[in-house]
């Protein structure tokens, strides 16, 4: 069976924080509420639109308003693709492993509809197997069972798969089904959580030969 390389979306394959931030920005100031800074948006982020909708408005002293996430979510729908831009190297190395017989996913907390929009919108939706939202399955990273469920869709199998993501969830998720996995430490993640990888990559051009050489040991 061909291998499989299961992809986060924020902050591995798009850096996606200035228009969540910008979606951010305006309900909170519709709300009259200070704008938050770019570096506070990105810490926020990995758990969903509700997770960061939530802190954003702790972080400004507020309860969570189901209206608020309904606001955001409306914003960011028709906002996703103004400022955000895939990370260097991502189109010739996702070609490289394509060509090479890698199966190709995504597995994000992101709703699929956003992730595939997203991903689309710059270029490269046609690339994956298969797209795991975090809407798309009963339960999301970090459980398990949302990788393994991406990686069936996907066609692929756990003992031929490498996970890479930024973020502790990636991790989590990817150690529970079994998976190797690869911190991308050019995302948004504290370098600490290399410690926890098989691997660390410092940029995305090196994942072709970090996969490969965990999916052949």
């Amino acid at each position: 069976m061909n291998p499989t390389l299961l992809l986060d979306l924020d902050g591995t394959l798009v850096d996606s924080v200035p228009d969540l931030a910008a979606a951010v920005n305006r309900m909170l100031a519709v709300r009259s509420l200070a704008p938050l800074a770019l570096g506070a948006v990105t810490s926020m982020v990995g758990d969903g639109l509700q997770a960061l909708v939530e802190r954003a408005l702790a972080a400004r002293g507020q309860r969570f308003d189901p209206a608020a996430l309904a606001t955001v979510g409306a914003d960011y729908a028709v906002n996703l693709a103004v400022a955000s831009r895939l990370f260097p190297d991502v189109v010739p190395s996702l070609a490289a492993l394509a060509e090479s017989g890698w199966r190709l996913a995504v597995c994000t907390n992101k709703p699929e509809v956003a992730a595939r929009s997203l991903l689309a919108a710059l270029g490269i939706g046609e690339r994956f197997a298969a797209i795991g939202g975090g809407d798309s399955f009963p339960v999301r990273k970090p459980d398990p069972t949302h990788l393994l469920a991406t990686l069936a869709a996907a066609g692929g199998e756990p003992a031929r798969a490498v996970m890479v993501g930024d973020h502790a969830n990636d991790i989590a998720a990817a150690r529970g089904a079994g998976v190797r996995v690869v911190f991308a430490a050019w995302g948004y993640g504290p370098a600490s959580l290399g410690t926890r990888a098989d691997a660390v990559a410092d940029r995305f051009s090196a994942l072709p030969a970090i996969v490969r050489s965990l999916v052949a040991a």
